[in-house]
This record gives C-alpha cells, structure tokens and sequence, in this order.
C-alpha cells in the first residue's frame, strides 16, 4: 500500500491509502487515529487497512485535501551516509572550492573507517514536512542545499538486530530531502561533533508523498533516483550503489540500542544528488522535484520567510 497523512479543510488530520485503481484517498481514521498508530499496529493493522481500502466506506479527492509528510512527527530521525560517490564528490568539490569556509579541515577522503561501519547522525523529528508544503529558508543562512535520500520506517521493536532478520523490521520506503545549510554545516564540522545547526532548522526534513510498504517494494536495491530543480535534471543515481545495505544499517544501529515502530533512518544522499557536487546553489522560489521508482514524487518550493 501506499499510506499518506493527509488533512481536511476543517483541519482535520488522518491516514489514508491510495486506492489503486481510483487515485483517491481511502480514509483510515476511522481506525487508525494517525500513521504511528497504524505502524504500532503491525501486520494486523496493515490486514486491517487493506480490507478498508477494499470496501472504500469513505473516500477523498487530492484536490480535496492536503498531502502531510507520511509520518508528520516521527518517533526519532537517523541519517546515514552510505553512498561512496557521494563522498567522493564532496571532498572533491571543497578540495578545491574556495566558496565553502572552514572546510579545509574536513573531508579530504573516503575515511577508512566508513567502509566497515555505517556512520549516521540523529535529526530533529519535530522539523518534518510533506509534498507540495514550502521549505522555509533559514533567515541567517546563505547557501541552502537539497539531498536526494531514500528512507525506511522500522515497523517493530527490536534490539541487536540480526543482519539476516533486518529485513523484518522495515515497515516501508518514502522519499526524503534532508536540506542542508551549507554555510552553518562547514561550521558545525569545525567543532568534530558531526551537524547542529546544519541539519537542524523549521522544515529541513522533507518527506513524502506518501509511505509505500515493504511488500510493494521488490527489490529495494534496484530504485532510479533523480532530482530536478526547476523542471531541469540535476543529478541522481541508484539505490543498487549503497555501500551499506539497509540489513547492515539495521544491525549497526541496533547493537545495545533498542529501535521503535515509526523511526526514520535515511540512506545518505546518493552520488551527485546535491547542488553542492554540482557547484551550483539553490534560490529563494526554486522548485525541488525528487524521483524514486515505486516512491513517486516529492515536489516542494523554497521561499523567504514572509516579514512579521
């Protein structure tokens, strides 16, 4: 199923499916009061919502509603850097690139450490938006950046994961653009502490359209990535260029930890899935369109924050 979160012109907020063969929304709140609860509900909620979007009791039109992130408050945000080409393209760029200050101290090459374990930071989960909802740009920021990511949802409780079982554990797939502050992030780098102020902003964490479930995904290894700025492609790749699998990630993160239904973990952002590899920037009024095979479109316009 694809699951969204959708909201009423009376505001109310509720998760629905698409229905296959209508393109409308089926409503689950009758049920489900929101999407965490449908994930803590398991196989027997997904069961559930399947026999709902069969007898499509109560249905709404897109144009009636407005599209939320699938999971508007997730229960934590990881992110990961997984993609080899990524990296590479980073430390090139900044190598020799006279615009990015404070990172001649940084990245200069694929550190060997990276190649044995997944490295990953915590997000702020309370900054999450949906499609078509404007990404707010930071007042004292100067250079904004998109990132082109693909993330999971963990669909169950579980600690020291098994590499074999991981797969067990992932709920479902969705887009995701992690903004970055180019400018607060070769600061943040300075201190050795990984991002803050880089990552961490109102509407920095851009997910959707919708939550596609695991089974609809055959193989999560094979899914084209692009992005486009302005109608304009841009750049992108492949999930099959992972270097750490989303079972390796699962089983890093989980040692001595436990994991919870409705955390995000992001996969990094794939080879030449930025402005920054590309040494361009973003502008107030661009248009970001992400692409993922089997995850649709994530589209969002950036803007200034209006006075007052």
């Amino acid at each position: 199923m694809k699951l969204v979160t959708f909201k009423e012109p009376s505001g109310r907020t509720a998760p629905g499916a698409l229905h296959s063969e209508s393109g409308e929304i089926v409503d689950l709140g009758t049920r489900f009061p929101d999407m965490l609860a449908l994930i803590r509900a398991g196989e027997e909620g997904l069961a559930e919502s399947r026999h709902i979007v069969s007898k499509r009791s109560s249905v709404h039109r897109f144009e009636n509603v407005k599209l939320l992130a699938p999971l508007p408050v997730p229960e934590s945000i990881r992110d990961c850097s997984v993609f080899e080409q990524h990296l590479k393209n980073a430390a090139k760029f900044m190598a020799g690139s006279k615009s990015a200050p404070g990172q001649e101290g940084g990245l200069a090459s694929v550190p060997p450490l990276w190649y044995r374990q997944p490295p990953y930071y915590k997000g702020n989960r309370f900054s999450v938006i949906g499609p078509q909802q404007d990404i707010i740009w930071p007042p004292s920021c100067e250079r904004l950046d998109f990132e082109l990511e693909v993330a999971i949802v963990i669909g169950r409780q579980g600690r020291d994961v098994p590499r074999a079982r991981a797969h067990e554990y992932i709920f479902g797939y969705m887009i995701f653009n992690d903004m970055s502050a180019r400018d607060f992030q070769a600061l943040d780098m300075q201190q050795r502490l990984g991002p803050a102020k880089g990552k961490d902003f109102d509407t920095g964490n851009v997910m959707g359209p919708w939550l596609v479930t695991r089974d609809e995904i055959a193989d999560p290894y094979a899914l084209t990535m692009a992005a486009r700025l302005n109608g304009e492609h841009i750049g992108g790749g492949s999930t099959a260029d992972m270097y750490h699998k989303w079972d390796a990630i699962i089983e890093f993160i989980s040692r001595d930890e436990t994991l919870y239904p409705g955390e995000v973990i992001g996969s990094g952002t794939v080879g030449g899935g930025t402005l920054f590899e590309h040494g361009r920037a973003l502008r107030p009024g661009d248009v970001i369109e992400f692409e993922v095979t089997g995850l649709g479109t994530l589209r969002n316009r950036v803007v200034r924050r209006s006075a007052g």
